[in-house]
């Protein structure tokens, strides 16, 4: 039984390997940045990284690690332990009131990950009687979450108000007392903006709440870097916003739960992921403090961002590449072939510029690509070479 267990995994990994959709994970020995060291081929090369989400450019910014250095210095290395018991620090309540603030809400709660913020924020909070309208490509971890909770499921087709119309009469016909719509802020392996707006407008028609998962926009979308809430103008009508400090807010670690106060402290006794988590580290805590303090005054980050993204999307167009429509730095460069993709970021890794292929399970089958992400730290040079690679390796493998 043991032999037959351990070959079935060979055989599912062979499988995977055979439709090039095995995830190969690449060691990077520099911080991270516009620019990486990356382990490759047995040696240690520089590489233009057009991959991460590091969307500020802030993961590698020296305020950051020196307030965590110096955080360290006051509080020391690790809590060791769970919020509850001793795992609270007077940074944790700072940190949290400077998101609420900063995010337009009465209190938030901190996580290890917005993924565990996602898979604790629903079970607390809705029962049988219950209902979840979730937009069908929202993130693993709000799939995860809906399922551990016992609320009816509804889906919508992705950003399809009519459907989610008839979503909210089915909820509504099956007698459900509280409706929460549930989306992603922005769709990360497309870069589309959720159409926030028309969604709240039926969450008020139908006498719904709305919450949306903003990691992939806290930071930079919109007015101020205050999210896709923001950005659409209902910031005051989302009841319940997710995030993350893993991506523009400095690349670390953790996740957060913005909502009412009477919310928040539900989840402070109920959210099992919160409960049963060690507290986030106080070097983490003071970056994350200070990450905000950069925000505030980060126009000109957000500005060079989006500048960037525009030259990119400019150029890989005119070199003939098909790429999805959008204003996100999150610019996918369609492929369809896994294979193919797989191939063009390997080949792009040899002419100096790190990307990541996309194929199934994280994207549809069919639909592979490479996720490009654009840093407000890349300069015009960068931009520039990176088409230049793309452009290249297009040609030799007859994308283009």
């Amino acid at each position: 039984m043991r032999d037959a267990f351990y070959a079935r995994i060979d055989q599912t990994l062979a499988d995977i390997r055979e439709q090039g959709l095995e995830k190969i994970e690449r060691q990077i020995t520099s911080p991270q940045g516009p620019e990486i060291d990356v382990a490759h081929n047995g040696k240690t090369v520089r590489v233009l990284n057009f991959c991460a989400n590091n969307y500020l450019g802030l993961a590698d910014n020296r305020a950051l690690v020196e307030a965590a250095k110096a955080t360290m210095d006051d509080y020391g290395y690790g809590m060791a332990s769970v919020r509850f018991i001793c795992g609270t620090t007077d940074l944790h309540r700072r940190l949290e009131r400077d998101i609420a603030d900063f995010l337009g809400y009465e209190d938030s709660i901190l996580f290890a990950a917005c993924f565990d913020a996602n898979g604790g924020v629903f079970e607390p909070l809705l029962t049988a009687e219950d209902a979840i309208i979730s937009d069908t490509l929202n993130h693993a971890s709000i799939i995860d979450g809906v399922r551990l909770c016992k609320a009816r499921r509804y889906r919508f087709a992705n950003s399809d108000m009519g459907d989610l119309q008839t979503q909210l009469r089915k909820a509504d016909a099956d007698g459900a007392r509280t409706k929460l719509i549930v989306t992603d802020g922005v769709f990360s392996m497309d870069g589309y903006i959720a159409r926030l707006d028309e969604i709240c407008r039926l969450a008020d028609q139908y006498s719904a709440l709305v919450l949306v998962d903003d990691a992939h926009a806290t930071g930079f979308m919109g007015p101020g870097g205050k999210g896709t809430p923001a950005h659409c103008g209902v910031a005051e009508r989302v009841d319940i916003l997710t995030g993350t400090l893993g991506k523009a807010m400095g690349g670390g670690m953790g996740g957060f739960v913005c909502a009412s106060k009477n919310v928040v402290h539900l989840l402070r006794n109920r959210a099992r992921p919160y409960l049963f988590s060690n507290a986030l580290t106080p070097a983490l805590l003071g970056a994350a403090l200070k990450t905000f303090e950069l925000i505030r005054d980060g126009d000109a980050l957000r500005a060079q961002l989006f500048r960037n993204a525009e030259r990119f999307r400019a150029q890989m167009a005119e070199a003939g590449f098909e790429l999805l429509p959008g204003e996100h730095p999150i610019i996918p460069v369609m492929i369809y072939d896994a294979k193919k993709a797989a191939e063009m970021a390997a080949a792009l890794m040899d002419e100096g510029v790190y990307v990541t292929a996309f194929s199934y399970p994280v994207v549809p089958k069919g639909q592979a690509r490479i996720r490009t992400q654009m840093c407000a730290a890349h300069t015009d040079e960068h931009v520039d070479r990176a088409v230049t690679a793309f452009a290249k390796v297009g040609k030799e493998l007859a994308i283009i």
